[in-house]
């Protein structure tokens, strides 16, 4: 494995003096008095708790680097020279019909009430943190024109400014999130959809009856974690009167606003910030099984799960609860993923990495389908942002797997196409844009077909980043069909745990992948033998 430094990196901003680090502490081997920095220990001498976080927070996007013992990159993907699988019924294989533009990317999602996709992704939670606010626009009109799924994350409802709330404290308007439903609404293309993601305050808040009944949404998600912590989701407030507020609406706020004290540092300060916290959800079986039947009660034709890098116990309740509940995707993140929102450490050391857990994700599925119960829908998530990503974690999980869910890799291109419009705006585009020409129709290699989706009169109101996103999906979809056509499947149903070796015995062990000096090694040696 790589050298990990645990009191320095560039997400935290900090770094070590020394050449020589300890490797278990990350500490300089020769720690000087009098040092001016940067390492963590430094740092946090006089910044304290903002050194757990990534920064600057809710400014950037960051994801853990460990470097586990076994990951993605440690499988590789079969090619033939011959067969062709998931042609249309009817169609004969050969060099004329069996083109990779002419396959079928297209998946769907549910148990009865399917939902299609142009492509196997779907965007991460994008909920409360500033990034997903600011960005909106640019992220929900990419997923919709390009034919994916959004997923409206946690705590949009409760953080909201202009939130209206009964006497009972349920939500009677929350502004914010209608914004973000409706901007998805009306660029859809028929493909993928908006769902809403709720936690603990989400429930208590009433978020489900909302967007049931105001926006009438097939589809509504519970979440058990993610694959970047096991805590609560988080943002940072920059104002003691919001901290308050939020305070009062049931959050976890640290410092304590309401303290004395902190509102001293804060007037002073010493405390730049306060910080939001969502509580820990508990679960149980029958809970879980009445929440299910409750949201269905309320009118959502749909229900998902979201659960994170947790122990093997917990992964197997999801998929044997979420078998008997019926639910219609369960969505598997592995550790270290994360958007930038997440403490650091926790980051890079809690849960069991993607590789690992989705391996057990698919031997658990199988165990359950040998015994005769319908598995739930899979999506697996933690670190994609390739097409080979989406073809190994497709196979991996064959057959119960749909579709991945990818997080950072889904929101740079929208952050990257709004900066081009501000670049172009200021007359100081980069050189690695400004290469390819000087007007959006240049610049943007996906425009015409954009325009050609929304219509000339509209290209105006759409954002820069939602072109970016729509091109990277393209560029997903292009490397997929190319890969796919390689393994001679046409079609996505096609795609089997076959069509992966594993780079390494170990990896081999994990996974249940053949090593790749043992794969199709039977079929080999009867050529040679006959």
């Amino acid at each position: 494995m790589n050298l990990q430094r645990p009191n320095s990196n560039e997400a935290t901003r900090t770094a070590n003096r020394s050449k020589s680090v300890v490797p278990s502490s990350g500490l300089c081997t020769r720690c000087v008095d009098g040092c001016t920095g940067n390492c963590e220990v430094f740092k946090a001498t006089f910044r304290g708790r903002e050194l757990i976080y990534p920064g600057p927070y809710g400014e950037i996007s960051a994801g853990g680097d460990k470097d586990f013992p076994v990951d993605y990159s440690h499988l590789n993907i079969q090619g033939y020279a011959l067969g062709a699988r998931g042609l249309p019924k009817g169609v004969k294989g050969d060099p004329d019909t069996a083109t990779f533009p002419g396959v079928n990317t297209e998946t769907s999602y549910g148990w009865t009430k399917k939902v299609k996709m142009k492509l196997p992704v779907f965007t991460g939670a994008l909920g409360s943190t500033e990034i997903a606010r600011k960005n909106w626009e640019h992220f929900a009109i990419g997923a919709a024109i390009s034919g994916v799924t959004l997923v409206c994350g946690e705590n949009v409802c409760g953080i909201d400014p202009k939130l209206e709330r009964d006497a009972k404290g349920k939500v009677t308007s929350a502004p914010d999130m209608d914004r973000r439903i409706e901007v998805y609404r009306r660029y859809h293309q028929g493909y993928g959809e908006i769902l809403v993601q709720m936690n603990v305050e989400d429930t208590r808040l009433g978020v489900a009856e909302y967007v049931s009944k105001k926006h009438k949404l097939d589809t509504i998600e519970l979440k058990w974690g993610q694959g970047a912590k096991c805590i609560g989701g988080e943002i940072k407030v920059g104002s003691l009167e919001r901290a308050i507020e939020l305070q009062k609406r049931g959050y976890i706020v640290t410092p304590d606003p309401s303290n004395p004290i902190n509102q001293a540092a804060f007037k002073e300060g010493s405390i730049k910030e306060f910080e939001r916290h969502s509580r820990l959800g508990f679960i149980d079986e029958q809970g879980f099984y009445d929440e299910v039947k409750r949201l269905r009660g309320l009118g959502f034709k749909r229900i998902t799960l979201k659960t994170g890098a947790y122990g093997l116990r917990e992964l197997a309740m999801a998929l044997k609860w979420g078998s008997k509940a019926k639910i219609d995707l369960l969505t598997i993140d592995g550790s270290s993923g994360g958007t930038g929102m997440s403490p650091w450490r926790m980051m890079e050391e809690w849960g069991i990495p993607s590789l690992y857990l989705h391996s057990a994700s698919y031997e658990f599925a199988k165990k359950l389908a040998d015994k005769g119960e319908r598995v739930p829908d899979l999506a697996f998530a933690g670190g994609f942002s390739s097409e080979d990503g989406v073809f190994k974690a497709l196979a991996l999980g064959a057959p119960f797997v749909k579709a991945v869910c990818m997080g950072r890799a889904l929101m740079i291109p929208g952050m990257v196409g709004k900066n081009i419009k501000a670049w172009m705006e200021n007359g100081k585009l980069p050189t690695t844009v400004s290469q390819f020409g000087a007007t959006p129709e240049e610049i943007f290699v996906n425009w015409e077909d954009v325009k050609n989706i929304v219509g000339a009169k509209e290209m105006k109101n759409i954002p820069f980043g939602a072109i970016g996103i729509y091109s990277y999906t393209q560029k997903l979809k292009v490397g997929l069909q190319q890969l796919m056509a390689g393994a001679r499947c046409f079609s996505l149903p096609a795609i089997t745990r076959n069509d992966l070796m594993a780079l390494t015995e170990e990896a081999a062990k994990v996974t249940g992948i053949p090593y790749l000096m043992e794969a199709y090694l039977d079929e080999a040696m009867e050529i040679l033998d006959s």
